[in-house]
Order: C-alpha cells, then sequence, then structure tokens
C-alpha cells in the first residue's frame, strides 16, 4: 500500500514536471533566441554560437532605455491617478445608495469590455483639437480606461467585505471620517488594492493600440518601439526576443516585490465578514 502511495507521488510529480517544462517552453525558446546570432537563426534551437550582441544592440545601441522609460511613466500615472481617483469612488459604490447605482457601476465596468480600437479614432481627433496628442498627460489620461474599471469593481468587493459596524463604532468614539477611512479602512483593503494596482500596473503596460494610435515621437511606450526591430526586409528576431524579453521584466519584479500582498488579495480578501 505504501509502495503505491510513493508511486503515485512520483507519478504526479513527474507529470507537474512534464506540465512545467510545457508551460515555460516558451519563455526559454525566447531566453535562447536573445543569445543566438542572426546567422543562426534559423538552425537547430539548441546548438549555436552564443552571443550578447543582441543585448548590446538593443540595450547601448538604441533608445529602448528611454522607451522603457516612457512606459514606467504612463503605465504608473496612470495607475496612480487610478488608486487615487478610483478608491474613493469604490467606497461610494459599497457604502452609499443612491439612483441606478447598479447602473452607473455596470456603465464603468462597461469601458474595460469595450475594444479599444471603437474610441480610439474619436480620441485622436480629441487629442489633436485638445493638443495633448504624442504627451505622457493624454497617455496617462486615455489609460483610465483600461485601470480604472478593474481597480473600482476590485476594491469595491473588498469595501463591502467590512462591516459598517466599524465605521460607526469609531464615529462613537470621535473618528472624524478621514481619520476612518484612511487610517482603518486603507489598511484593511490594502492586499486587494495592491493586487488591483498590479493588475492594472500590467494592463497599462501591455497596452498597444492606445499608444500606437495616440502617441508618435515625443512619447513612445515599449509595446510600441518593440516593432521597431522588425525590418521592412528582414526581421531582426535575436533583437526583438531581448527587447521583448528585457520588458516584462519590470511586472515580473513589482509581482515578486509584493507576492504576499498578491496571492491574499486575489484569493482570499481582506476581510470577511
Amino acid at each position: 500500500m505504501e509502495s503505491k502511495k510513493r508511486l503515485g507521488r512520483v507519478v504526479q510529480n513527474l507529470l507537474l514536471v512534464i506540465y512545467t517544462i510545457f508551460a515555460l517552453f516558451p519563455l526559454l525558446w525566447m531566453l535562447i533566441l536573445t543569445i543566438k546570432p542572426d546567422a543562426q537563426m534559423y538552425t537547430t534551437t539548441f546548438v549555436f554560437s552564443p552571443t550578447l550582441d543582441n543585448y548590446r544592440a538593443v540595450i547601448f545601441q538604441s533608445d529602448y532605455l528611454k522607451y522603457m522609460l516612457d512606459s514606467l511613466i504612463v503605465a504608473g500615472g496612470a495607475v496612480i491617478v487610478s488608486v487615487v481617483a478610483g478608491v474613493p469612488a469604490a467606497y461610494a459604490l459599497a457604502r452609499y445608495n443612491f439612483k441606478k447605482k447598479e447602473d452607473i457601476a455596470f456603465q464603468i465596468l462597461s469601458f474595460k469590455f469595450a475594444p479599444e480600437i471603437l474610441v480610439v479614432l474619436p480620441l485622436f481627433m480629441l487629442f489633436q483639437k485638445l493638443g495633448i496628442y504624442d504627451s505622457y498627460f493624454g497617455l496617462i489620461w486615455v489609460y483610465q480606461l483600461i485601470c480604472m474599471p478593474l481597480l473600482i469593481w476590485v476594491v469595491r468587493g473588498y469595501f463591502e467585505d467590512i462591516s459598517v459596524e466599524i465605521e460607526h463604532a469609531a464615529q462613537v468614539d470621535g473618528y472624524t471620517w478621514y481619520q476612518i477611512f484612511f487610517k482603518m479602512l486603507v489598511p484593511l483593503i490594502k492586499p486587494g488594492l495592491v493586487s488591483a494596482a498590479l493588475l492594472a500596473f500590467i494592463f497599462a503596460w501591455n497596452s498597444f493600440t492606445f499608444p500606437l494610435i495616440l502617441a508618435g515621437t515625443n512619447v513612445q511606450p515599449i509595446t510600441v518601439a518593440i516593432t521597431k526591430f522588425l525590418g521592412t526586409d528582414s526581421a531582426h528576431y535575436g533583437q526583438l526576443a531581448v527587447a521583448a524579453t528585457v520588458s516584462a521584466l519590470p511586472a515580473i519584479i513589482f509581482a515578486l516585490c509584493i507576492q504576499k500582498h498578491l496571492v491574499r488579495g486575489l484569493s482570499f480578501g481582506a476581510v470577511k465578514g
């Protein structure tokens, strides 16, 4: 009986290893491409002469770091604006009862469902009129269509999980609404807020359609800048792989740094009651 259990665990672990290799192979393949020279790009995948020329060409011989900085400014700024405006909005939708509250909440969420291409051309004309085309402000503003609905709906659920009696008891003790909100409620929703902010950052970081149409030469996020490594007559797949690999690092680093809050925020919630 014990041998059967041991065999079952071995088979289970073996299957998990096989699945892990299968799931991670595209990432491994992309990493391999980053160190393959162009002359051997179409030869055997695992037999080649490794080189760092692709990294040197992308990081030191192009404006790649400037594109990364543009993405950090735009995505980070969009998340900050979403948190500042979205958390109070989520609280209002969770606590107050007013006419057509659910209709308004669903309308906010519907912005996330709408295809970007559906609104990007009218926004292009509006941006030209307002003079915010190809600017950090313009992209941060339009990225609210990506970040704000997600953050409001996630954080709203956390506010709803917090018993309103906690606020009433604090008011009886003499706390003002601002003290209750910032000293009691915000710490309680911290896991959900962190996970929602990270997801919003990833969606903003990966956005392609908005910066493709609404940005030009002054501001160029990395998702659009990567296409520069696709030539008209040939593609530098090694440099393209480097650009894609390095561009994924900020989101991965942020996720690892807040892993505890992310797992808790996406699975269990801050308060159950």
